[in-house]
């Protein structure tokens, strides 16, 4: 194997995904659903060791480690992130957070805007490559006028577009191509590596 094992993992969105790639070419990619009462997230660590095994790699071998820090699921979010921060700190490998918002952006070749469902009449909106925050529904739809826009499945009737839950796209790789790509400009330190809260969670 190679020197650049990157370890990418995503429980923030609606579906779990695990990717390993070395050097950019992918090696393996999982994709986990929710399973009767079990939230997709509790899979996280058994995929990645599943991972690590099929392909004859220790957790030694990862140099990067890629996560999705949200907006999405805050129960994905913070294990996602949780995960990332103590295995870096154990291993002593670069981490890196990638916005889910950056992720979906790559469905296209053009970096359409993304908005997904906020939840109280808003939307996580992403547009000309800055995260805009929790915006209203009626002014996201002004705003994402005459764009490509990647959306979710409750917003698709209002924004029209792409919804993300009906593709079959690699999210895993994007992540993990992203994570390279930003890699090379920053340091990576895990301390630095924290979920992405535009708003509180939802109480109760």
């Amino acid at each position: 194997m190679g020197n650049n094992i990157t370890l990418a993992f995503d429980t923030s969105l609606d579906k779990m995904y695990v990717t390993l790639t070395e050097d950019n070419k992918l090696l393996d990619s999982r994709t986990v659903l929710n399973h009767d009462e079990k939230y997709h997230s509790a899979f996280l660590i058994s995929t990645i060791k599943e991972v690590l095994k099929d392909n004859h790699l220790k957790p030694k071998d990862i140099n990067l480690i890629a996560t999705n820090i949200g907006p999405g699921s805050f129960t994905g979010i913070r294990a996602c992130t949780t995960t990332a921060r103590i295995m870096a700190q154990q291993l002593g490998c670069k981490a890196i957070g990638i916005s889910s918002l950056e992720i979906l952006s790559k469905l296209t070749d053009n970096n359409a805007a993304v908005a997904l469902d906020a939840r109280k009449q808003k939307a996580y909106l992403y547009i000309d490559n800055e995260i805009k925050g929790a915006i209203g529904l009626e002014q996201v739809k002004d705003l994402c006028k005459g764009k490509n826009v990647i959306t979710d499945d409750k917003l698709l009737p209002l924004l029209g577009g792409i919804s993300y839950q009906q593709t079959q796209a690699p999210l895993g790789e994007i992540l993990a191509k992203l994570a390279v790509e930003q890699a090379q400009n920053s340091d990576c330190d895990w301390r630095k590596l924290k979920p992405l809260y535009i708003q509180p969670p939802p109480m109760g």
